[in-house]
């Protein structure tokens, strides 16, 4: 299973908000520290704080921070708001899937990946990257990508 860029860039800037401790940030700060896209980034952080991941102060001085405790961000919870179809495969359409045993195989795959997520916070993924100032610090070095296709697309 692959997970979107979008739940990708949804989990690193939880991350990264986890470990500034309640500091306001910017969106354009969190884009340079992974070296992502600021315009993507942009919609995640919107959709963030619509749903309640993160509280969003405006006007100058303004910025972003994680809108509840740490350890009531599951990670599972987070994963099924941010992707829109969990589906491993289209089964609707097909003229065998009332017969299929796949269909059963992959509901069953799909259930225990995301009770694997269900187990663990932010709070859980936050506690074991004890060096993320270091980390992000190397990575202030260059611009963030222009476009989507020069982003990376798995966690790091």
């Amino acid at each position: 299973m692959k997970l979107t860029l979008f739940t990708d860039y949804s989990i690193r800037t939880l991350l990264y908000l986890a470990s500034r401790n309640k500091r306001l940030c910017s969106i354009a700060e969190i884009a340079n520290a992974y070296r992502i896209s600021q315009n993507h980034l942009m919609k995640v952080v919107n959709d963030l704080a619509r749903a309640g991941y993160i509280e969003s102060v405006r006007g100058r001085g303004g910025g972003i921070r994680l809108g509840k405790p740490p350890e009531e961000i599951n990670i599972g919870i987070l994963i099924r708001h941010t992707e829109e179809g969990l589906d491993l495969v289209d089964c609707g359409s097909c003229v065998i899937a009332p017969a299929c045993g796949m269909t059963g195989v992959l509901k069953e795959a799909l259930s225990a990946f995301l009770a694997v997520l269900d187990r663990y916070t932010l709070s859980d993924l936050a506690d074991k990257r004890q060096e993320f100032g270091r980390l992000f610090g190397k990575n202030l070095s260059g611009p963030a990508p222009a476009n989507l296709e020069d982003c990376p697309s798995r966690l790091s």
